[in-house]
């Protein structure tokens, strides 16, 4: 695949001079690309040649396109028009509008929903700095005190709206006109250079929407390129402006980061361009002080639960986000449940201390919806219930809806380095198990019938005392 698109690049580039202003835009023929319509959703080809037979320009944009040069199948299918957003909503009445900070078309076929943006224009640059307490209401335009865009709806041309993407690699456009392909930035160069490099001044683009920066860690761990050196200068420099991001969106930003099969070595990027620490401040501050204790060792707990998360994920299964947050948070939940646990309190009332204290400090930086919060503390409650399988708990354990997450976190536990006295095995081997069996199980496991067991030493008689004892009457 690469080959024939080295083919491709030095093809297209061959049709201009070595002034740069000449070479751009680049305009790809059918006949010189692979990309073709049986690479695209029939659900977009709908949405395309609908806009197209009304009258609108209509392209395919972005990571579709890059998917398909590299050689990882296009998922998602994003279209971009000159059709304002009210105009497309009118032909789709399977469509809704959304966004206020980018105003949208969402068509929906079943599960699949096609994105539908307007060509923008570059005016958003000379807005006018508007302090987040001033109402926005009736403004097309409008930045934060901190220079990020709050909102963007002025509309212009394809070549405007090429320069307000973030990456070179994402303003390849594909005309369902003539089916060519159209580089307005230098993205195929960028391809083949297998680099990252965004469109414009890096800090100006840092400024206007901080999550420039951690999608440029999320690309580069996906697809194995290189952060271009001026696209990487500005970052460390540049994170603290995170902080100005809304806790949901950033929410969001983590699921995509971690939990699209390339946890691992975003992880490491994320640490590596000093980001982390925004979206984990206390895990961060953890990982830094190096604290760690016999029974957890925690850049080695989350490096295991993040690569056993990305083995699903690139096989084909799911997994749930509170089991990725629970990940990330354990070692933080460890350190404070030790602290309450030396101040008295006893084992599980200080886990929920703990954890209290951790997803309230946490929620400052990413918010954590209640339906994922409350699934976690389940998790690490059932870290200390486990081990307790006597009687009927391990028959009532195992019917816990969430006994399959636990089960998994606690292997994630033995294998980074926790000894925990062979108890992954035990409930593998008891979930595997006939009825008769486990219950031998249990009783092999039970410490109490271990001890009934064992002969009891007889404790000797006590001898009666002769002396007479003193009288309770006032006489005496």
């Amino acid at each position: 695949m690469l080959a024939g698109f080295r083919s491709l690049v030095r093809k297209a580039t061959s049709l201009f001079g070595s002034d740069e202003s000449q070479q751009l835009p680049l305009e790809i023929p059918r006949d010189d690309h692979s990309f073709s319509r049986k690479n695209i959703s029939p659900n977009a080809l709908k949405v395309l040649y609908r806009l197209h037979e009304a009258g609108f320009d209509a392209y395919l944009v972005g990571g579709c396109i890059r998917d398909h040069l590299i050689g990882i199948e296009p998922k998602d299918f994003d279209v971009v028009t000159n059709a304002t957003p009210e105009e497309a909503h009118a032909l789709f009445s399977n469509s809704r509008l959304i966004g206020r900070r980018f105003k949208l078309v969402h068509v929906t076929y079943g599960r699949e929903i096609i994105e539908v943006s307007t060509f923008r224009a570059n005016s958003a640059a000379q807005a006018e700095d508007t302090d987040k307490r001033q109402s926005l209401k009736g403004k097309d335009t409008a930045r934060s005190s901190h220079g990020i865009i709050l909102r963007d709806n002025v509309y212009g041309s394809i070549e405007e709206d090429a320069e307000r993407r973030d990456f070179t690699f994402n303003a390849l456009y594909y005309n369902i006109a003539d089916f060519s392909i159209n580089d307005y930035c230098g993205g195929l160069e960028d391809i083949d250079k297998r680099q990252i490099r965004i469109i414009g001044d890096p800090r100006q683009r840092y400024q206007e929407d901080p999550v420039r920066m951690l999608r440029a860690v999320r690309f580069a761990a996906k697809l194995n390129f290189d952060i271009e050196a001026n696209t990487a200068a500005p970052i460390k420099e540049m994170a603290h402006l995170l902080d100005h991001i809304p806790p949901a969106r950033l929410f969001e930003e983590v699921l995509k980061l971690l939990g699209s099969g390339y946890g691992v070595k975003t992880f490491q990027l994320l640490r590596e361009y000093g980001l982390f620490k925004y979206l984990f401040p206390d895990t961060d501050a953890l990982l830094n002080s190096g604290w760690q204790r016999k029974d957890i060792t925690p850049d080695a707990f989350i490096l295991q639960g993040l690569s056993n998360t990305d083995t699903r994920i690139q096989g084909g299964k799911s997994t749930a986000p509170y089991f990725l947050y629970a990940i990330l948070m354990w070692p933080s939940v460890a350190l404070r449940h030790e602290e309450f646990s030396k101040q008295g309190l006893p084992e599980l009332p200080a886990l929920h201390q703990a954890a209290t204290m951790v997803l309230d400090n946490q929620v400052a930086s990413t918010a954590i919806p209640r339906r994922f919060s409350t699934p976690m503390r389940e998790i690490w409650d059932l870290q200390f219930r486990l081990p307790k399988r006597y009687g009927k708990r391990a028959f009532t354990l195992l019917h816990h809806p969430r006994f399959r997450a636990a089960f998994d976190f606690l292997l994630i536990r033995e294998q980074s380095g926790t000894d925990l006295g062979g108890l992954g095995t035990w409930w593998t081997e008891f979930q595997e198990a006939p009825d008769n069996q486990q219950r031998d199980l249990v009783n092999q496991a039970d410490g109490r019938k271990n001890e009934a067991s064992k002969p009891k030493r007889r404790r000797p008689r006590r001898r009666k005392s002769n002396a007479k004892r003193p009288s309770d009457s006032q006489e005496s």
